[in-house]
């Protein structure tokens, strides 16, 4: 009996490649990434399973080309680079790996807090350019202790409940808003208290982003929110790039309508050295590495294979979205 047919579009570590090869026969694109459409239009013709990562663009157009397509299993925690509802209509199963990445996301937008409010990777910066001539005196260098600041917590799912455990150990005044209340026992457990947008948005020292990129997040944080935020705060963003319009953060920051931002994504990555952040001194820049500890990412590959093992043959994914 032929063996089913799986594509990657990027290599996997090697314990999930061999489980893989026990059971389909697999092609793992080298070339060029993200894969050139050109090529993907022609593999996803004739593969019964497709693996895929987040800069892949699996729109309608590719999925109409394929013939024994049966599942697409992401390596991410993020499905918006896939059309759900196309696929759902082809009864294609879609397989994605939240949860595993909670933690090594958490700990991300804390590292980026703590980096940002004193100035380490300035500091940094300033070293490597031979720029550190004299010892600070008593106002020179200054950042901004985090204990009895206020956090605001913009998305309380698992990622934004997980931050707040960091941040109580910080002693952080935790303030969050999300689409509807956690429970009072939770709330009381992560020491948090909900607040309107606007009080989250005029009451926070530093705000995390944890919310999806949909219609009503898209290009959220802008001028409008930005001028209404203190300009002693800060901003950090490891949910999706789109959700912060990068034009108006960047005046924001340029003009110190804000004090700084910490992002781990980005509008359209990757980007480069000419982008606009890279020429600003108060922001903390990260090649969204959001998921990317060791332990993390093998756990995101296992989930993929088992994703695509249940898909293929006719079953729901771990974690499915759409059909």
């Amino acid at each position: 009996m032929q063996k089913k047919r799986v594509f990657l579009t990027r290599t996997l570590h090697d314990f999930a490649l061999k489980e893989l090869k026990k059971k389909y026969q697999i092609e793992i694109h080298t070339g060029k990434i993200p894969i050139p459409k050109n090529i993907l239009k022609n593999k996803i013709k004739t593969i019964d399973g497709l693996i895929c990562f987040p800069y892949d663009k699996i729109d309608d157009k590719i999925i109409d080309l394929s013939t024994n397509l049966k599942v697409i299993s992401t390596f991410s925690v993020g499905f918006d680079h896939i059309d759900i509802n196309h696929a759902k209509k082809k009864k294609i199963r879609v397989g994605y790996t939240p949860k595993v990445l909670t933690d090594a996301t958490a700990d991300l937008a804390f590292a980026l807090m703590i980096d940002l409010v004193r100035r380490v990777s300035e500091g940094d910066r300033i070293i490597r350019k031979g720029k550190w001539r004299q010892i600070y005196g008593a106002h020179d260098y200054v950042g901004m202790d985090l204990q009895g600041k206020t956090l605001g917590i913009l998305g309380m799912g698992r990622i934004g409940s997980t931050l707040a455990k960091r941040a109580k150990a910080f002693d952080m005044k935790i303030i969050y808003h999300n689409r509807s209340h956690v429970s009072k026992s939770r709330e009381k457990s992560l020491g948090v208290k909900y607040v309107s947008l606007d009080k989250l948005i005029t009451q926070s020292d530093v705000i995390s982003i944890h919310v999806p990129h949909t219609s009503e997040t898209d290009q959220m944080f802008n001028n409008k929110i930005f001028k209404k935020m203190k300009n002693s705060s800060f901003l950090i963003n490891t949910a999706r790039g789109k959700i912060v319009n990068e034009k108006d953060l960047g005046i924001a920051l340029k003009k110190k309508i804000i004090a700084g931002a910490g992002l781990d994504v980005f509008e359209s990555e990757p980007i480069g050295n000419n982008h606009l952040f890279t020429k600003i001194s108060n922001i903390v820049l990260a090649p969204h590495i959001g998921s990317s500890s060791r332990e993390t990412r093998e756990e995101m590959a296992r989930i993929t294979v088992k994703n695509l093992n249940l898909g293929i043959n006719g079953k729901k994914p771990i974690y499915s979205v759409g059909y």
